[in-house]
């Protein structure tokens, strides 16, 4: 399965980030963020693709679309929003359905990564 996970602000979920790429078995990990999260770094191969999250709505909602578009192989990923705000995760969710995608949130937690 491919990650898509979001990278933003909040104490703490770049760790949840990280867990989730270090402890799955992935076939593509693509992660989204601001300038400033193209700091995170992982030494899984990944893609980052930078997004302007100060954009209103539903032109972050475009960008993610037209960046994401071709880049997901399967019909369905594994998508953490751990990181992040409503409105990036609203325009993320909203991009993939659009591609279509379907979508199964993760979550690292002390028994492991679950699906919700």
């Amino acid at each position: 399965m491919e990650l898509i996970a979001l990278l933003s602000s909040g104490k703490g979920t770049w760790a949840q980030v990280a867990g989730l790429i270090n402890r799955g078995e992935w076939d593509n990990i693509i992660l989204i963020g601001s300038e400033f999260a193209e700091k995170f770094t992982t030494e899984k191969k990944h893609e980052f693709i930078k997004v302007d999250t100060g954009k209103r709505i539903v032109e972050l909602k475009q960008e993610i679309l037209e960046k994401l578009n071709g880049k997901i192989q399967g019909t369905e990923v594994a998508l953490s929003i751990a990181s992040g705000e409503g409105k990036e995760h609203m325009a993320l969710i909203s991009a993939l359905l659009s591609l279509p995608v379907g979508v199964r949130f993760t979550a690292l937690t002390q028994e492991g990564i679950i699906y919700l």
